[in-house]
């Protein structure tokens, strides 16, 4: 070999040298950037549910669920019941305030503080699951909530939704609206306020604290969500009454509030990441309570429950309560005013619509059901 080509494979070495170990260099220096974009997280999420109600209370699980097995781990939340850090009426407070990082509740809980909290979960005489649904997610709501929402150090994305609530379990019929006078009445948020209206004396209890008030005399009666979740805390051993439908929440969303500071921390990837697993929390949660509440009604009716729907002077005199309260709060409340007046445009194109197809199809569909020709043999 002589000097020249000897000279040529050095500086060709050296070369190769030098570069193999910037590539190296690089895939080490490449691994702290990928951490970076997918940092280990681990948060505390209060739920403001017992774990015996499965559907609720699980939804905090699964979203954990979800986001660990997306992220290999990395994001983890860990789910509490209400009271093992905070009492389940004080979940969202405590994610105001930093002791938390995230709670799974319900916007109303809230009313007290700030009407426009109730918003985003449900309003008397607004929404049913579906249309409330379409509400958050493409007419705004969501985004309109987070508006409001920003003041108290929040970011919500909807977590779950019940379908319409019965309601509520009473000692005694309930035949006119002469037979609310003095009722003590265990319902949530600015729902009691419309009863108030009605000689409802209105109670929030949080779910795990209702039974033993109501076997105690301490209620008269009781709303909570429907036969599934109603069954299993057995509030018709005690109010035998079980009446239908639950007016003042047609379509309830759960939430899940983020602290907004622990938020803004999370990279890109992670909160569409939260997103997308809301969502699919959101929906499953109501299929989950369509898939029970059928079977656990008719067991409730066999134990002795007796199934009762709302006269129509009721239903009526609370309609007009209703839009009473809510003249009212959009006076005094800028924040109420701006999100109420969106859902009400929403939902009067809602029913419109809704009378056609939907509505057409479900009432054939029910006549066919009492006509007894839906079973499996027919």
């Amino acid at each position: 070999m002589n000097e020249t080509n000897k000279l040529g494979r050095r500086s060709f070495l050296t070369r190769a040298t030098v570069g193999g170990a910037a590539a190296a260099a690089g895939s080490v220096l490449a691994a702290p950037a990928i951490a970076q974009e997918a940092p280990r997280i681990s948060w505390r999420v209060a739920s403001s549910f017992p774990k015996s109600l499965d559907p609720l209370f699980g939804a905090a699980e699964e979203l954990a669920q979800r986001l660990s097995e997306a992220t290999d781990g990395r994001f983890q939340l860990q789910a509490f019941a209400a009271g093992e850090i905070v009492p389940g009426l004080d979940a969202i407070n405590a994610v105001t305030d930093g002791t938390i990082e995230c709670a799974h509740s319900v916007g109303y809980y809230n009313w007290g503080k700030d009407p426009a909290f109730a918003c985003g979960s449900d309003l008397p005489f607004t929404f049913s699951a579906r249309s409330k649904t379409a509400y958050l997610y493409h007419g705004g709501g969501n985004e309109l909530y987070n508006e409001f929402l920003d003041q108290y150090n929040l970011v919500a994305y909807p977590g779950g939704n019940t379908g319409t609530q019965m309601g509520g379990w009473y000692r005694k019929e309930i035949n006119s609206t002469a037979d609310l006078q003095g009722l003590k009445l265990r319902i949530a948020g600015l729902a009691g306020r419309v009863m108030e209206r009605l000689g409802v004396v209105p109670q929030q209890i949080a779910g795990g604290d209702i039974y033993p008030a109501l076997e105690r005399g301490t209620l008269d009666a009781v709303e909570f969500v429907g036969p599934y979740d109603d069954a299993k805390l057995g509030f018709y051993k005690v109010a035998p009454y079980y009446y239908y439908p639950g007016f003042w929440e047609g379509g309830p969303t759960v939430h899940f509030f983020v602290n907004k500071g622990q938020w803004e921390q999370l990279p890109d990837s992670y909160k569409s990441l939260f997103q997308t697993a809301c969502r699919a929390v959101d929906q499953n949660m109501l299929a989950n309570y369509d898939s029970k509440n059928p079977a656990a009604l008719k067991e409730l009716v066999a134990a002795g429950a007796q199934l009762r729907s709302f006269s129509e002077d009721v239903m009526v005199a609370a309609f007009e309560a209703s839009q009473q309260v809510y003249a009212e709060l959009s006076a005094e409340n800028e924040s109420f005013k701006k999100q109420y007046e969106a859902m009400l445009q929403f939902r009067d194109d809602w029913y419109l619509y809704q009378q056609t197809a939907e509505y057409t199809f479900d009432t054939f569909m029910m006549i066919q059901q009492r006509n007894g020709v839906l079973t499996s043999d027919s």
